[in-house]
């Protein structure tokens, strides 16, 4: 039986990557492999009746701890927990893995050099799924709002020295691009395969110290069996919304990079047959500046409860300065709405222009309200149908994990021929 094992510091089906890891192995285990998840014991809470993988957790609370710190004082984000990564080394060794899938490895619970020092001499093959930015950054897991490009030549003064992972004193962001190109070139080009979640997060790394590996995009998918067109009659008298055309708005957590300023303006230009619902996490000040005609939501209670919000809606806005696929998108598309995003990152590539919705330029809130108000006198019916077949064509999360054991196959396979 071939054997996996991924890597990522949460396994929570509340998270998205310990989602997506969770539901790989899940699907790795139906055709017939042995699947292992490594995670942070020090971070992640869990059932472990939950999961069907078998789970290898790393460090503990204190490793976790002393790793925030050196990462607040001095920047070495990835650099502290050696004697946690050095356990962790023995226990793949012990696993014997036929395939090792990273996904995150930033999240203070693993010495990145102590890995990969392992991982260049092992000759197993490795599969990375970028998730963000911050593999090939000297600092931060993205870039795109602050407009840096520091990362395709040399990371030094860092602009986002205090975003995650914080760095309160230090700026190391100089060495930490060395270190982390040295680390990350040092498995061979053969057993390395780099996959990233859109097509703009590809062709950004084929500007990076990792240009030189192989690279492949597996988009992330989500279950279009929950997220369909759904009855909207109880969301429209649970949250008092009448027939009014809802514009919907939703991240985790809203930021200026989520796109939340703009969230404001386009509130403040909204008609009387207009309703701006925004869901997700708002601080009270950013409530205060919003109108009273604006209904916010902290969070739904359940996906079904979201999949009848998306339903509702007339269109999806998806103003993002900082994205690089985001699910939002797909789970509207998927519930038959409209999303109208900016060209930023990959958000653009699950859209198709007036059949799934639009892209305006980033900032562009007049050009937001034109697409909205065209969505409104065409009529929301006439993108139900075509939103719907794409997003089963393309969004299907089985569709996409079945992708990730085609190339476990092929590694694996490859992996045998080799020895």
């Amino acid at each position: 039986m071939l054997k996996l094992l991924q890597i990522n510091p949460v396994v929570r089906r509340n998270t998205s990557t310990g989602k997506i890891m969770r539901e790989v192995g899940e699907h790795a285990i139906k055709h017939g492999w042995e699947s292992y998840i490594a995670y942070s014991k020090g971070r992640d809470g869990f059932d472990p009746d939950a999961y069907k993988s078998i789970l290898v957790p790393v460090g503990d609370k204190l490793s976790v701890a002393v790793h925030g710190l050196e990462t607040r004082l001095f920047d070495r984000h990835g650099l502290s927990s050696r004697i946690a990564t050095k356990r962790f080394v023995k226990q793949i060794i012990a696993i014997d893995p036929d395939v090792i899938h990273i996904h995150n490895i930033h999240g203070y619970f693993l010495n990145y050099k102590i890995l990969f020092n392992y991982l260049k001499d092992c000759g197993k093959p490795v599969i990375w799924t970028v998730h963000d930015c911050w593999l090939y950054t000297g600092h931060c897991y993205h870039y795109a709002s602050v407009g840096c490009d520091k990362w395709r030549s040399g990371c030094h003064d860092c602009p986002q020295k205090k975003a995650f992972p914080t760095s309160i004193l230090l700026d190391r962001s100089k060495q930490n691009f060395k270190d982390k190109s040295t680390a990350f070139n040092s498995i061979p080009k053969d057993k390395l395969t780099i996959v990233t979640v859109s097509e703009w997060m590809k062709g950004e790394m084929s500007h990076s110290f990792l240009k030189g590996c192989n690279f492949k995009v597996i988009h992330n998918g989500i279950d279009t069996e929950i997220f369909k067109p759904s009855v909207t009659s109880s969301i429209r008298e649970r949250y008092n919304l009448g027939d009014k055309h809802i514009i919907l708005g939703l991240a985790s957590i809203w930021s200026k990079e989520k796109g939340f300023d703009d969230m404001l303006r386009l509130a403040q230009m909204t008609k009387e047959d207009e309703v701006i619902v925004i869901v997700g996490k708002l601080t009270e000040e950013q409530k205060k500046l919003l109108p009273e005609t604006v209904v916010t939501i902290a969070r739904t209670e359940n996906q079904q409860q979201l999949a009848e919000l998306y339903s509702a809606a007339t269109v999806l806005i998806n103003p993002t300065w900082q994205d690089n696929y985001p699910t939002v998108n797909l789970e509207a598309i998927s519930c038959g709405t409209p999303v109208i995003t900016y060209r930023t990152g990959g958000s653009p590539e699950s859209i198709v222009e007036d059949e799934t919705g639009f892209v305006v330029e980033q900032g562009d809130i007049a050009g937001i309200i034109a697409c909205m108000r065209f969505v409104e006198q065409t009529g929301k019916a006439q993108y139900t149908d075509a939103c719907r077949a794409f997003a089963l064509d393309n969004f299907r999360k089985e569709d996409r994990y079945q992708q990730y054991i085609e190339l476990y196959k092929e590694l694996a396979k490859t992996d045998k021929n080799d020895k």
